[in-house]
Order: structure tokens, then C-alpha cells, then sequence
């Protein structure tokens, strides 16, 4: 019998809740086409995101804010620093360790537990404590390398140079094998870089993995930032899903009570010709519609719908549908005499109602 059987709470997409019946998900497949070889910044945004104590949510700013911030600005960054100032310093040879200071103790002091540490996690099932405990090596690199400046020393104390890499190096190959559960395929592009072919989980922690004198293959940048283009069209893509999900559900409104033909008649319903329309001034709403309706004396009425109409005057020689008797009544000091018929869709957005042909402005509908 199972001695633990270890469950997550659930885990939302853009603040709404998974579902592939809705196609509210994102598809591997889909994901891989887009975000070619980035499966690692899935995996790793995914257990930093993983529900394990309360619901959670995955949205496409923190994937790219995770994966620049964090994959690209901290562990990637560490390496390409360890590995470039050792390419330029020594060829990628991987440079003896001299005399050790408080700050080189320092360091190695605070990566001895790391593996106890993971393992510990990972047996509690912590999966994203135990990623953090990784990717709090890369943090202790950046620290370490930017106090110790080798940069700087080099003008002065080469010998000194060699031992802040090689403390550095270590680092970088503790972080290949810390990752390995996390990140595997970066592990892997990783020790190719190290120019190792494995290591042994039990190596976590060691001090002296890559030896003086190996040599290191060509460093390349182990992440690259996702850019604000890349996660638009994922939004995008979501907010289409989103439109199509709710047409796909939409059904009319119920049919208000029944009316007689008499109040019916009431209404004088016309047809009239926009020969002009533009936005009221101070105005974020009101459109201001010049029809004619058939009289000879132009009508103004003024309308809500300025947000569905970017461009009012495309609107300028259609033919729309109006109530010609309701009562004037000032709308930003402009007298309005009618109202504009529209339609309202399924997204809520809004269509004036106009006639298939050239009806004559005046004509009654009925």
C-alpha cells in the first residue's frame, strides 16, 4: 500500500479554469511550434507555478518575466560569465584552485548541503522548493563572481583570477546536475559546454568535479529572452479561443411580453439617408448623425455608440433605421430628435440596422 499518495489544488490559465472541451489550454504541440527548444521554460514555469498547497494560475507575463528574469538574468547570465571570462583568460581550460580566502569559503559553504537539501524536498514531493534550492546556486555564482571581480584582479593578481574561476566552474557544473530533474534538455546543452558527457547525481555538492586543466568546449547562451511579440500572439490566440467559446454558447435573449398591434403602431419607425456623422466634441460615447429623412429639412440625432464606430464618417451615405417621434431632448447641448436603430451581436459590440437597398429617405417600417 502507498505510504503518501501526494495531490496539487488546481492550476488556472489567464484566471480562468483549464479546460480542453473549451480549448482553454495551452496544446504542447502548439507550444512547441511556437517556442521552438524552450521545453525547459515550460517545465521550469510550470513547477514554480505548481498548485501544491492552494490554487494557482499560469499566464504568459510571468512565463516571460520568469523565464528573462529568472532562467535568463540569473542562470544563464552565471554561466555565460564563468564560461566567457575562462575563455578569455585561459583558452577553456579549466585553471588550478590556489589559495583559498574567506570569500572563496564562503561560497563553497554555501553550496555543500545543496544536495542534501534537493533530495530532502524531492522526497516531500516540494517540487518547487527543490527547483528554487537549484536555482539558488546560479545566485550564489552571481554574487560570489561580482565580489570578487575578476575582471579587476586580473590587471593585478592573475594567480588569484584562477582560483575565483575555478570556484566558479564548480559552481556551474553543480548547477548541470542540480537541474537534471528540472531542466534536463539545458542539463544536457549544459555539460555539452563543460564538454562532459554525464555526471552522477552523487556528485552534487562535490568541490572539484571538473578538474585543472580539462578543457571546456565553446560557451553559447544557455537561455534568450522571449520577447513582448512572442507573448502577444499566444494572448491573442487565447482571447480568439475566448470569442469563439462565447458565440459558440451565445443564445438570444427571451422574447419580451407580448405587445399589441395598436402600441406597435405607436412607433414611427423610418428610414433616413447619413449624409454626415462625426464624434461630439467632449464626447467619448455620443455620435452626432445629420440624416435626411425624406422632409427636406435635415434631422440631427445623437447616438451612444461612438466606441463600435472608430471611423463615423464610413457611416456617411447609409441608409439607417430611426424612431422619428420620440420627444426632443438635449444631449451635450445638442437637440436630438430620434433615436438610431442598432443591433446588439453576441460580443455585445453594436450594428445600426440598414436596409438591403436604396430605400427612399422617409419611408416608413412596418
Amino acid at each position: 500500500m502507498p505510504d503518501n499518495v501526494p495531490a496539487n489544488e488546481f492550476l488556472n490559465l489567464e484566471n480562468d479554469k483549464i479546460s480542453t472541451s473549451r480549448n482553454w489550454a495551452v496544446w504542447l504541440h502548439e507550444y512547441l511550434e511556437d517556442m521552438p527548444g524552450k521545453q525547459d521554460v515550460l517545465r521550469y514555469v510550470l513547477t514554480a507555478n505548481a498548485p501544491e498547497t492552494k490554487d494557482n494560475n499560469f499566464t504568459w507575463r510571468d512565463f516571460q518575466e520568469r523565464n528573462n528574469n529568472e532562467l535568463v538574468a540569473v542562470y544563464g547570465n552565471f554561466v555565460n560569465r564563468a564560461l566567457q571570462l575562462t575563455k578569455k583568460y585561459w583558452g577553456g581550460v579549466v585553471p588550478a584552485c590556489g589559495e583559498l580566502q574567506d570569500v572563496d569559503r564562503q561560497a563553497f559553504d554555501e553550496f555543500k548541503d545543496v544536495k542534501q537539501k534537493v533530495e530532502q524536498l524531492l522526497d516531500q514531493f516540494k517540487f518547487r522548493d527543490a527547483q528554487k534550492e537549484a536555482m539558488n546556486l546560479a545566485r550564489i555564482g552571481n554574487r560570489y563572481i561580482t565580489e570578487c571581480e575578476p575582471w579587476k584582479v586580473w590587471k593585478t593578481d592573475p594567480k588569484r583570477v584562477e582560483t575565483i574561476l575555478y570556484i566558479s566552474l564548480q559552481l556551474v557544473a553543480n548547477l548541470a546536475i542540480a537541474f537534471e530533474p528540472f531542466l534536463p534538455f539545458s542539463s544536457k546543452r549544459l555539460r555539452s559546454m563543460i564538454n562532459v558527457d554525464a555526471f552522477d547525481w552523487n556528485q552534487l555538492g562535490d568541490t572539484d568535479i571538473l578538474k585543472p586543466g580539462h578543457q571546456l568546449a565553446e560557451p553559447e547562451l544557455l537561455f534568450e529572452k522571449i520577447d513582448d511579440e512572442a507573448i502577444q500572439r499566444q494572448l491573442d490566440k487565447l482571447e480568439a479561443t475566448k470569442k469563439a467559446n462565447e458565440a459558440a454558447a451565445w443564445k438570444a435573449a427571451p422574447v419580451k411580453e407580448n405587445v399589441d398591434f395598436e402600441t406597435f403602431e405607436k412607433l414611427d419607425i423610418r428610414v433616413g439617408l447619413v449624409t454626415d456623422c462625426q464624434r461630439v466634441k467632449k464626447s467619448k460615447k455620443l455620435l452626432q448623425f445629420t440624416l435626411d429623412d425624406g422632409s427636406g429639412q435635415p434631422r440631427t440625432i445623437c447616438s451612444g455608440i461612438a466606441a463600435f464606430y472608430e471611423q463615423p464618417e464610413q457611416l456617411i451615405g447609409r441608409r439607417v433605421l430611426f424612431v422619428a417621434n420620440f420627444a426632443p431632448r438635449k444631449m451635450m447641448g445638442i437637440e436630438s430628435q430620434g433615436m438610431i436603430l442598432s443591433a446588439v451581436d453576441a460580443d455585445e459590440s453594436l450594428s445600426v440596422v440598414t436596409t438591403t437597398k436604396d430605400v427612399k429617405p422617409g419611408s416608413q417600417v412596418g
